[in-house]
């Protein structure tokens, strides 16, 4: 009777896998991919704990252990690019985060549907500019002859040209500008997504029973949208030292160097410019190390609080 069973389990499962094989190979095809430019390229790791020699390759070259990261945690280089790197991330992450929640609010609280449309797409266009682009107009517009150094004289604010890119304390706050204007538009779509899931029902009790705009926000829309909140606030965690590169390059110059520099720059600077492979793989192992454990964290964190969580 066993017998029977299992054969029948079994040509159940080959008729099944027939059924659907075009999805299963789909899905093969989908994992080969990340294997092979996932996956892979990690086993190029093995060179943070060599002194890597092109000319001897990843097997020849000689084992050094722990001694780059060692180097990095001594280099006083390092702990300053850590330390931008770590605050440019997280003013990014809480300005973008709350401004796109905020925006996406006050969007979905327009009646008149042909202007909440026209401003909804004119805020997301900026994110299909490249970052060349974004970062030009930005320094167009704070350099000494740009428009925000005009308004403000015509507003008598200030009595002379402020010099935005030879300050080092307006590096950060720039670099944080830029990200919002280029993606806070596009970050609240998936707010606005989650806002139309709302029982529409549910407003209308709350007008019924005489709740205002911002009970009805309170009580409705943002305990609505708060699994999504949580979600993405777990995702965004982990990019908190992933300030990107080409934003602090471009917009960084010999005078503020001290404050602009990120370890993305870091390892170009020592993997690239200087050919110690080993030394930017390191620094490289160690943001995507830090990376991970803040999303490990964050998640147990929401798991022990029972809110939402990617695990």
């Amino acid at each position: 009777m066993a017998k029977k069973v299992k054969e029948a389990k079994v040509q159940l499962t080959w008729k099944e896998v027939k059924r659907q094989k075009f999805l299963l190979i789909s899905s093969a095809l989908f994992v080969i991919y990340g294997f092979l430019f996932y996956y892979m390229p990690l086993g190029g790791w093995l060179m943070a704990f060599q002194n890597y020699k092109p000319k001897d390759g990843l097997l020849g070259s000689t084992f050094v252990g722990l001694a780059k990261f060692k180097f990095l945690f001594t280099d006083a280089t390092f702990l300053k690019v850590m330390r931008n790197t770590l605050c440019m991330g997280v003013l990014n992450l809480v300005t973008s985060f709350i401004l796109a929640i905020v925006f996406a609010i006050l969007l979905n609280e327009i009646k008149c549907q042909w202007w909440k449309k026209s401003v909804q797409t004119i805020s997301y266009l900026p994110h299909f500019l490249s970052w060349i682009i974004v970062t030009g107009i930005v320094h167009d517009a704070l350099s000494t002859s740009g428009i925000v150094n005009e308004v403000l004289m015509k507003l008598h604010l200030i009595s002379s040209e402020i010099t935005f890119f030879a300050d080092q304390k307006y590096f950060w706050g720039i670099v944080a500008f830029s990200n919002l204007w280029k993606e806070t538009g596009w970050n609240a779509i998936i707010y606005l997504a989650a806002i139309t899931s709302i029982d529409p029902c549910l407003y209308e009790a709350a007008s019924i029973d005489g709740a205002g705009r911002w009970q009805k926000i309170k009580n409705i829309t943002l305990p609505g949208i708060k699994p999504t909140i949580m979600i993405l606030l777990l995702m965004n965690l982990g990019n908190v030292l992933n300030v990107g590169f080409e934003v602090p390059y471009l917009l960084g110059n010999g005078l503020v160097q001290n404050v602009s520099q990120t370890i993305d720059i870091y390892v170009l600077k020592w993997g690239i410019s200087q050919n110690d492979y080993s030394l930017g793989t390191a620094a490289g192992i160690f943001k995507s190390v830090i990376s991970i454990a803040l999303i490990v964290i964050a998640n147990e964190l929401a798991k022990r609080a029972g809110e939402e969580r990617l695990f």
